[in-house]
């Protein structure tokens, strides 16, 4: 197949066709992230990279020769922790020229297969995309395959079944052999306690409920829904002065919260390692929260590593998503 990835990232999309046995004849990847493109380059070398989308009308590509396009179009202007910009999003506006490309594309290959992901939105920008698209989206969480919690939005024009659920959790991935890591940051907690059952996120518990729940004696807090993909919180840091969502504590019994750009630095998942010490989530266990391969990130800075990890998609969510295209071509 010739692939055609815009806004590829690390090249999640290359891995997951990989591990959905799909033969590659070209890839295509639209990126402009340099720490993004050197992680790509450090694990693919056979990527043809067409630089900025805005610039696709230049793009020296054999329009008729694309099979399938995949596309993760920026998502902060949707996200329900933004400021709900949407489309006047300067980033998020960027999902027209998906959309030009697809009305392009389709206009010389009217079978053409396209995978868009995005992040839970406003019902109002969801329909948008959907009519712009001509495909309803399927609703999934990562959780299903993975240790993290992660709702995304899968506009997709063939058809696929829910994986089943692997019930990984954080102890299933998390390094229990630190001593060759460094700068470690090590803290401490108090406990606290709530249990919801049907939140998707780690946002639904609200900054103002959890600074109350700072002052009850219990002993955690559940988020749980009942395909039992919850995520669970045991504490409160009390040695940062960070927004509360990233002073929370996760139990390795439970999923990771959802990595996403911002969760490096001082806003790195806190695991609990007993009832009052935690430490920070590592860049390796973030690369399995999401199914990369251990290490796939180790070329530019911890920092940066979170970033773009967060930025990028489940591995094994999109590989059972394109493993449905080797049935339909098996009929």
């Amino acid at each position: 197949m010739n692939i055609l990835s815009l806004f590829d990232g690390i090249s999640c999309g290359r891995i997951a066709l990989d591990r959905a046995n799909i033969k590659i004849n070209k890839y295509y990847a639209s990126e402009i992230n340099k720490y993004a493109i050197k992680v790509s380059q450090n694990n693919y070398s056979d990527i043809i990279r067409l630089g900025d989308i805005n610039n696709w009308h230049t793009w020296d590509i054999d329009w008729l020769s694309i099979d399938l396009i995949l596309a993760g179009s920026p998502c902060q202007g949707f996200s329900f922790t933004g400021k709900q910009l949407a489309f006047n999003d300067s980033q998020s506006a960027l999902f027209f020229q998906f959309a030009k490309i697809l009305k392009h594309v389709k206009s010389l290959n009217p079978n053409i297969k396209f995978l868009l992901e995005n992040v839970r939105m406003r019902k109002e920008f969801e329909n948008i995309i959907t009519f712009v698209v001509g495909v309803k989206p399927i609703t999934m969480n990562s959780s299903l395959v993975s240790a993290q919690n992660r709702v995304r939005l899968y506009w997709v024009n063939w058809r696929f079944s829910y994986p089943k659920n692997k019930q990984r959790y954080l102890k299933d991935i998390i390094e229990t052999e630190l001593s060759q890591y460094h700068n470690i940051k090590y803290g401490t907690y108090d406990q606290i306690t709530i249990k919801c059952k049907t939140p998707l996120s780690q946002t639904n518990v609200s900054d103002r409920m959890m600074k109350i729940l700072t002052q009850s004696s219990s002993s955690s807090i559940k988020l749980d829904n009942k395909q039992n993909m919850g995520i669970n919180v045991i504490g409160i840091a009390n040695d940062t002065n960070n927004r509360t969502q990233y002073k929370r504590v996760y139990s390795t019994t439970g999923k990771s919260p959802t990595i996403t750009t911002a969760s490096g630095g001082g806003h790195c998942p806190k695991i609990a390692i007993n009832h009052h010490d935690y430490r920070d989530m590592l860049a390796i266990e973030a690369e399995r929260c999401q199914t990369l391969p251990d290490n796939y990130t180790q070329s530019i800075s911890t920092t940066q590593r979170f970033n773009v990890i967060g930025n990028g998609w489940t591995v094994d969510i999109i590989a059972h998503i394109l493993s449905g295209l080797n049935e339909l071509n098996d009929t």
